[in-house]
């Protein structure tokens, strides 16, 4: 029964907390006037709503021609990249084969000081007698004795010959590949400079498209504000007319008297068609004011003997307050004097008590064995 108790407790607890916080929440609701009214001009709101929207899309549309012509010149700037690209693969694929074709290690002067082969070709130090390395300290052969002089010299022709033809057709081997490549460099670039020209063509297309569209546009506007003006200006004109005849022909121009006269009552008149007072009303406003200037010279000179009796009065007044002042000075003085001699005689008696308690009253002062016994036990 206890525990159903105490959660029915917690149950009550707990819904009057939530309708004190529902209460709190609708309070809120209810006085805050911002949320319950709108408390601004709509109209100017929707206004620069309007406005705003035109801009952002004046915007939208001046950023995605922008994007586009972005997008227009990073085409280019990617098939120039791709072109010189190209340009330099086909340099470095023509100094390749020109190294691998005309510079290779074995057709340069020095390489038989760094043949590898060197000791497997070299020949023996001597062949025969005829062996051409045998030089003259070597007393094998001497000068005159060259018995294979024709054949040296066929096989020198026919080695030279066979070094000019090989020279002829690595150069024409060398001419046809750099053709080659010029004729295909020309070809890509001529297909890239076509393909820029499209676009280009195609990007003009489309700003000269925009261009008629937005012309026409605003010939259109222009059309249709020119003939707005023109019914306004004809409007006016016939508004203009209506009234300057009304006028004419009504009664504020010929000044009848009638025309003044109010429905409220003969003393009331219509402003916007009152033409003046005769001479009657005037001279009654002319007393009128005579009489409300004599009253207020009357109400000034009263109002000046109010002042001077106030004057005099205040005076009194303070004179009074003086002497007063000066009287209760004079008390507080008296019972100064008075408080003072008590307070002497106080101080006497006080003086007596503590030398009475010092010396009689407080002479024997507990020991440490008396502020021992206290805190023993954990009661």
């Amino acid at each position: 029964m206890r525990k159903l108790g105490l959660q029915r407790d917690l149950q009550e607890a707990a819904a009057l907390e939530r309708r004190r916080q529902r209460e709190l929440q609708r309070q809120s609701r209810i006085f805050n006037v911002r949320a319950r009214t709108i408390g601004v001009d709509k109209d100017a709101l929707d206004t620069q709503i309007k406005e705003r929207k035109i801009q952002e899309a004046t915007e939208k549309a001046k950023n995605e021609k922008l994007a586009s012509e972005m997008k227009q010149n990073d085409k280019i700037m990617c098939m120039l990249e791709e072109r010189q690209k190209n340009d330099i693969r086909n340099i470095n694929m023509a100094i390749g084969e020109f190294r691998k074709n005309f510079q290779k290690p074995e057709t340069r002067r020095e390489f038989d000081l760094s043949d590898p082969q060197a000791l497997k070709k070299d020949t023996p130090a001597r062949l025969s007698d005829s062996d051409p390395r045998c030089t003259v300290s070597g007393l094998q052969k001497f000068m005159g004795e060259d018995l294979n002089y024709a054949q040296r010299m066929i096989f020198q022709k026919e080695q030279l010959r066979e070094w000019s033809l090989q020279q002829q057709r690595d150069w024409k081997n060398t001419l046809a590949d750099k053709k080659f490549s010029d004729d295909l460099y020309d070809k890509n670039r001529i297909e890239l400079d076509q393909k820029a020209m499209e676009l280009q063509r195609a990007d003009e297309e489309t700003r000269r498209a925009v261009c008629a569209a937005i012309k026409d546009f605003n010939r259109a506007q222009a059309a249709e504000l020119a003939k707005r003006k023109k019914l306004e200006k004809s409007q006016t004109m016939k508004d203009d007319m209506a009234e300057i005849s009304n006028l004419l022909q009504g009664d504020l121009l010929s000044e009848n008297p009638e025309q003044a006269a109010s429905s409220f009552g003969r003393h009331r008149v219509m402003t916007d068609r009152w033409k003046g007072m005769d001479q009657d009303q005037l001279m009654a406003i002319r007393y009128s004011q005579q009489q409300q200037l004599l009253k207020k010279l009357r109400l000034k000179e009263e109002e000046h003997q109010r002042n001077a009796e106030w004057d005099r009065q205040r005076i009194q007044a303070a004179r009074a307050e003086l002497l007063l002042e000066r009287h209760q000075q004079r008390q507080n003085q008296e019972c100064r004097r008075a408080l003072d001699s008590i307070n002497a005689v106080l101080s006497q008696e006080q003086k007596s008590k503590n030398m009475y308690l010092k010396e009689e009253a407080y002479s024997n002062f507990p020991t440490a064995q008396y502020y021992a016994q206290f805190n023993t036990t954990s009661r």
